[in-house]
């Protein structure tokens, strides 16, 4: 069976002096029935990437592939009935009601789901009668992915569903999302929250600057960092080099960022009370210490030398 998704050699390149390069020779396959996240800070070239993959904006080069498809090769409108599309930020009629939307969308399409189900999909049947406009945004941002679906879409594109909500608002969404997994939809999901891509997605990529730096799944990714966990500490008085810190028990990399260290480690029972010994002995105090689970998001700093939100 071929991909769902297919892209080589992807760029796009935007006149200014000099040229920017939005989306670097990038190249991605995503498996049907995948939900796959394209994760990075903004302006990596998230956004621009899936609007290309969308068919609402034109690579300068390379080649794209959606559902055994090409943009442009054939019956677009065709294509456009196999995939459901939300927006980074959906505008939508405010003095429609929530049922009224979700039927004015599924009459977009020749086939489609009844706009009831769809309704009771999202969990918003107890608003099928409110305007949108006095929707919250956790709700709206609920909405936006009913009229993605009501075309019963093989491919979903979802960029950055959940930025601006509240922690309750995403969770909500999150459930939403992984009914839509277990359903067996292809999602390509766009995010820069790491818990996010780590709860839902089957595998990830991580772009930066227009290029695919990291691709597997995230437990894959967290392991290249060398270590299940991390210890992040400062201490004053003293310096301690890479080399000293490398040389403790468990610990499989060191860095540092500015007066703040951090260790991956394979056991902290054993770093913890090496690298104790090692400040008191060179003199220093420890002023702060926090232990935890490895993450994504380390893998991006790990990769970079940065950390995701540096750009926003």
């Amino acid at each position: 069976m071929s991909a769902a998704i297919r892209c080589q050699n992807l760029r796009k390149t935007y006149d200014a002096s000099p040229p920017v390069d939005a989306v670097n020779c990038l190249d991605l396959e995503i498996a049907r029935g995948e939900c796959f996240g394209l994760l990075g800070p903004n302006g990596a070239g998230k956004t621009t990437t899936i609007e290309i993959l969308e068919g609402l904006l034109d690579a300068t080069s390379g080649d794209v592939e959606i559902l055994g498809e090409r943009w442009g090769n054939g019956d677009d409108r065709a294509l456009r009935q196999r995939i459901g599309v939300s927006l980074q930020e959906t505008k939508l009629t405010e003095k429609l009601s929530v049922i009224e939307t979700i039927q004015l969308f599924r009459s977009f399409y020749d086939r489609g789901l009844d706009p009831q189900v769809v309704l009771d999909m999202v969990e918003l049947d107890e608003k099928r009668d409110a305007w949108v406009g006095k929707l919250s945004g956790g709700q709206k941002q609920r909405l936006a992915i009913a009229i993605a679906l009501v075309g019963d879409p093989e491919l979903l594109f979802l960029d950055e569903p959940t930025t601006g909500l509240d922690p309750q608002s995403r969770r909500q969404l999150w459930d939403v999302l992984r009914s839509l997994r277990a359903d067996g939809r292809t999602v390509l999901l766009t995010t820069h929250y790491m818990d996010e891509a780590e709860r839902l997605c089957d595998r990830v990529a991580i772009v930066d600057y227009g290029k695919v730096i990291a691709l597997g799944t995230p437990a894959e990714l967290i392991a290249r960092i060398g270590g299940d966990h991390l210890i992040e500490f400062r201490i004053e008085n003293a310096t301690l080099t890479e080399d000293e810190l490398t040389a403790l028990p468990a610990v499989m990399k060191a860095r540092r960022e500015q007066d703040v260290y951090g260790l991956a480690v394979s056991a902290v029972h054993l770093a913890l009370p090496a690298l104790l010994t090692l400040v008191q002995s060179r003199g220093g105090a420890l002023v702060q210490l926090t232990t935890r689970h490895a993450s994504l998001e380390d893998v991006f700093v790990t990769l970079t030398g940065r950390h995701l939100r540096d750009d926003e």
